[in-house]
């Protein structure tokens, strides 16, 4: 018990006074270790798991999704889907509500990151959405929410982390099993936003000529091309995850030069920032390899196993439970490390006890955290969408609980209906 105290303890106090997460984690590990080990081993074991963990050829599909992304987000792409969007959605109930919506699943799922969805989208439909009479806070509050579809649907550098954290589970699986819940968040999104935009009387968009529609829809194919070149190579087989991260590095760079939104010179600039991000998530992970490998050094899944197994056996009891406290967790922590901590917890769990496909249980883990990723204090997305719209937090917590009811509901469906995540896996043969 004495390692189990430590580790929470100094997990928490380092959270407290403001360490950065990453530290939070390799610091709270360190101090379980020194209460078990020498100095030196402890130290150098470490250090060991963090070098080790991180040697791992599936890990480098996630720098070169993120410069993928990267690319993406300076290279025109974002505004050809707006306008693609337009096509598809305009004329619904809030027209532009509901484009923005559309546009980040699009862009979220072709970029990897709700961030840059949050961001992209917000600067472009924000003052859109304003011009047009839509309350700012309600504009923020769909644009963020609907950000983080594209951490569902693939391709996906957090499903890419939660294959590594739960012992080998296919990517390709994982990649296909996001596709259903990804759109359903979507849609539920769409439905409680067009369902205050009527009430609200927000304008639809005006109706698109055919041939304008065409024309729209064919400069947005190649854009939308990257999804099926990347996720079709890897369902076939023609490449793994990281090869097909590495053809989006091509394939983005290539477009963004066609629609000369990128220069040779912008290159300097995007590499940077693509560094500064994968360096933030490696350490990250790295971090929170040690630690897993210290929890389970102190038995600490098997002794929270034990614990839930006794408040109930009922499976959807133990479901709820785990929910609830992945949602508080999500609330706490950042979505990478909440992933490779507790998936050694929570996945023996439900795959010995309630026989769950680990496939499954990791849609359930995403579409959880998801909702901590909108979620104050410590909610990454829900902090750019309010610079982005230059509001502050408190202003859209009021908007944001329908779309949190929504997500919840999506939630819940897919832990308690496993086909809604595993039939198109199934489909292909996973």
């Amino acid at each position: 018990m004495l390692g189990i105290i430590v580790l929470v303890s100094s997990f928490i106090f380092f959270l407290v006074i403001g360490t950065p997460i990453a530290y939070s984690i390799g610091l709270s590990a360190m101090a379980t270790m020194l209460v078990s080990f020498d100095v030196l081993p402890a130290f150098s074991t470490m250090a060991q798991r963090m070098a080790t963990g991180l040697e791992s050829f599936s890990l480098l599909a996630i720098p070169f999704f993120i410069l993928a992304g990267q690319l993406m987000n300076s290279g025109g792409i974002a505004m050809r889907l707006i306008e693609f969007a337009k096509v598809l959605v305009g004329r619904l109930p809030g027209g532009l509500a509901m484009v923005n919506v559309t546009a980040n699943m699009l862009f979220g799922a072709i970029s990897g990151s709700a961030a840059a969805s949050a961001s992209a989208m917000g600067t472009i439909m924000g003052p859109r959405m304003e011009k047009e009479g839509y309350d700012k806070n309600f504009s923020a509050a769909i644009n963020v929410t609907s950000a983080t579809t594209g951490l569902s649907i693939p391709p996906s550098n957090i499903l890419i982390v939660y294959a590594l954290a739960s012992g080998g589970t296919s990517i390709a699986a994982l990649f296909l099993a996001g596709y259903v819940p990804g759109i359903l968040t979507g849609l539920a999104i769409m439905l409680v936003g067009s369902v205050y935009a009527y009430r609200k009387k927000y304008p639809v968009g005006d109706k698109i000529p055919f041939k304008q529609g065409v024309k729209k829809f064919l400069d947005a194919i190649p854009s939308l091309m990257m999804l099926v070149v990347v996720i079709g190579g890897i369902i076939a087989g023609i490449f793994t995850a990281t090869e097909a991260a590495a053809i989006a590095v091509v394939y983005s760079l290539i477009l963004a030069l066609i629609y000369k939104e990128i220069t040779v010179k912008h290159l300097p600039t995007i590499l940077i920032k693509t560094v500064r991000t994968a360096g933030m998530v490696l350490l990250l992970i790295a971090a929170s390899i040690g630690l897993s490998w210290v929890m389970s050094f102190e038995n600490i899944p098997s002794t929270v196993s034990s614990a839930l197994l006794s408040l109930s056996s009922n499976p959807f009891v133990i479901l709820l439970i785990i929910n609830l406290a992945l949602l508080a967790v999500g609330i706490f922590m950042d979505m990478t490390p909440a992933v490779l901590i507790f998936t050694p917890i929570f996945l023996p769990i439900v795959t010995t006890q309630l026989g769950l496909d680990p496939i499954h249980f990791g849609i359930i883990m995403i579409l959880n955290l998801n909702v901590g990723l909108v979620t104050p204090p410590v909610g990454a997305v829900l902090f750019i969408g309010c610079s982005v719209a230059k509001l502050k937090i408190q202003d859209l917590i009021k908007p944001l609980i329908p779309f949190y009811i929504a997500m919840f509901v999506v939630l819940l469906l897919v832990t308690f209906i496993p086909e809604i995540s595993l039939w198109v896996p199934h489909f292909f043969g996973y």
